[in-house]
């Protein structure tokens, strides 16, 4: 199968085919549908963040299930299903605790002696990417890293709630948990901050504050329900936001993965609000905040895919959009095939797209 292969971080991923395993006894082969280009596998790509090579990177995915393993129990052949990265294992504290999220349970990997699910053709292992490798023709997954949706889904829209949206959406719904009529501030309208911001309307929040440097993107936050956008180069962007919302926003989701978008997340925020950082901060960043504002009641949070629970809200989020309340259409910048790849991680590089999506044959 045809794959995208990085061999070396900073270096651009190499078409080709690859071999995949057969699934294991909880394992599902997916045949891949259409796969999101996020900024997350850039961070990878480029180097930001350390990952074992070779590779195939993509996270992002939908497809249809082709094979099933001897103990697969919720899946079966046909089925459309949405993957995930963060898979679980359903047993442990954090998984029975409803924050599946957070599972690092090593027993929904491979066993070391076992052979790899993915390889290439002279037999090189290659490392898995965030449990998914989806830049491929199919992905091997473990049953826990996917969920069925309905076949009315568009599996094109369906590969954006793989990342992006439940990270968005779930910061609204699962960490904020918003009440109608509250106010907040999405800092960066890329995939994640659209998404939060279609969700914060959803919600019924009053006041959605859009924050971004490029006018384009603060336009498509305004068709997904924000009621304000503000130029994120604005030196005078804090006393702004805190004039407008008479003393600052409620929640304020940062989607950016700088410091310094972090820092304005708390800054913006009004006594007692809270800010969930959603981006991913490099190693050796850090956020500097001034210790009296504690005394204000403000929190500040990390959160990792909007603290989804996986089966539950992403078939929800899949009716959403079926029902008309989530707009998926407006975060596809464009389709291309996986031999487009390089230029549009260009253009990520470059801010001037909100989502690629590979589609395959």
């Amino acid at each position: 199968m045809k794959a995208a292969v990085l061999y070396e971080a900073k270096t651009d991923l190499v078409i080709e085919d690859i071999a995949v395993s057969d699934p294991g006894p909880r394992e599902v082969l997916i045949r891949t549908v259409a796969c999101g280009v996020c900024r997350s596998d850039l961070h990878f790509i480029d180097g930001a963040f350390p990952h074992p090579v070779p590779t195939v990177p993509g996270h992002e995915a939908a497809g249809i299930v082709e094979a099933v393993g001897s103990d697969v129990a919720h899946l079966k052949v046909g089925d459309h299903v949405i993957t995930f990265f963060t898979v679980f294992c359903g047993s442990c504290e954090m998984c029975i605790t409803g924050r599946p999220s957070l599972c690092v349970d090593p027993s929904t990997r491979r066993a070391k002696d076992a052979p790899p699910r993915l390889s290439l053709k002279d037999g090189t292992p290659l490392a898995p990417f965030l449990n998914l490798s989806a830049y491929a023709e199919m992905m091997l997954v473990h049953e826990n890293a996917c969920v069925a949706i309905s076949k009315e889904m568009p599996l094109d829209r369906a590969a954006l709630l793989g990342c992006a949206v439940i990270t968005g959406a779930g910061a609204i719904f699962n960490d904020s948990r918003l009440r109608p009529g509250e106010t907040v501030a999405v800092i960066g309208c890329g995939g994640i901050g659209l998404a939060a911001i279609n969700a914060a309307k959803i919600a019924g929040a009053g006041a959605i504050i859009a924050i971004d440097p490029v006018a384009d993107k603060l336009d498509l936050a305004k068709k997904l329900g924000a009621t304000h956008g503000l130029d994120a180069s604005d030196p005078d962007l804090t006393k702004k936001v805190i004039a407008m919302t008479e003393g600052g926003v409620n929640y304020a989701i940062e989607a950016v993965g700088r410091p310094n978008t972090a820092e304005l997340a708390w800054n913006i925020l009004r006594r007692g609000g809270t800010a969930t950082i959603l981006g991913m901060i490099a190693p050796g960043g850090s956020v500097s905040i001034a210790g009296p504002t504690f005394l204000t009641g403000k929190k500040l949070q990390g959160s990792l895919l909007g603290s989804t629970r996986f089966p539950i809200d992403m078939p929800r989020l899949v009716e959403m959009y079926l029902d008309g309340r989530l707009d998926l259409d407006t975060m596809v910048a464009e389709r291309i095939r996986l031999d487009d790849v390089n230029a549009a991680m260009a253009k990520l590089r470059t801010g001037d797209t909100v989502r690629s999506v590979i589609e395959f044959a």
